[in-house]
């Protein structure tokens, strides 16, 4: 359960930097990552930003 909550927030945080900056962040496969297990990421991520998801996700958060 902690598991699939950690990613589900992972993913989330990286759409939503995708979303906000499509020409810097690519997401891929976050679709399908329930049968994969697998994402692609290219570009540059807000590290800092994510593991505030991380931890919260963690902490119970949001």
């Amino acid at each position: 359960m902690l598991e699939e909550k950690l990613k589900e927030a992972i993913i989330g945080e990286l759409q939503r930097q995708a979303a906000d900056r499509p020409q810097a962040l690519k997401v891929q496969g976050s679709d399908d990552v329930k049968r994969s297990e697998e994402l692609t990421v290219n570009g540059k991520v807000d590290l800092g930003a994510l593991v505030m998801v991380i931890a919260g996700s963690v902490a119970g958060g949001p």
